[in-house]
């Protein structure tokens, strides 16, 4: 199986939505939105959402099988508008998925698409870190975050839908500040 990696742009959006839903039914406890709730978002969110990886300041990425066309991992990032008169700090990645089916260091997807973000981040945003929140739960993401050199950071937050557990802030340096 061979894949490709796709800048994901305005007119995706409907594969946008495709890979959300299956994301948020997959792993629930990974994304700040129930599956319920991204399944009531109606056509004018899903443009936004898929039109807004392109504008600056923003990328987002999808894995996908060169043979079928079917996306089967996709991985965003973005930067926070800096203060007036500054100079973005970081960028933040979020959306991180890769399907079942195509997980794991054989296939080396989640890889590739976090280095697809690393050079957006480094080359396009021009930021020095590189940060994510993980569940405290999801002990297989933490586990690739860290192998791939993001360390915690110490702060934590109540996860918005189960505020009883924690979402746990990690960086990665991507160069000197």
């Amino acid at each position: 199986m061979t894949y490709r990696i796709h800048r994901v742009q305005p007119e995706d959006w409907e594969r946008v939505r495709d890979i959300r839903l299956r994301m948020t039914k997959d792993t629930p406890l990974a994304y700040l939105e129930s599956h319920e709730d991204a399944l009531a978002h109606g056509e004018d969110e899903w443009r936004f959402r898929a039109a807004r990886n392109t504008q600056p300041g923003n990328t987002g990425y999808a894995a996908v099988v060169v043979e079928t066309g079917e996306w089967v991992g996709c991985m965003n990032s973005y930067v926070p508008a800096p203060d007036p008169g500054e100079a973005p700090d970081r960028a933040w990645l979020v959306g991180v998925w890769v399907d079942p089916a195509h997980r794991g260091r054989a296939h080396g997807l989640t890889d590739v698409l976090l280095d697809a973000c690393l050079a957006w981040a480094r080359e396009e945003a021009g930021v020095p870190e590189l940060y994510l929140e993980v569940h405290e739960r999801n002990e297989r993401a933490r586990a690739f975050y860290e192998r791939r050199g993001f360390v915690g950071t110490g702060h934590t937050q109540p996860y918005d839908l189960d505020p009883t557990t924690l979402e746990l802030e990690m960086k990665l340096t991507l160069r000197d500040a």
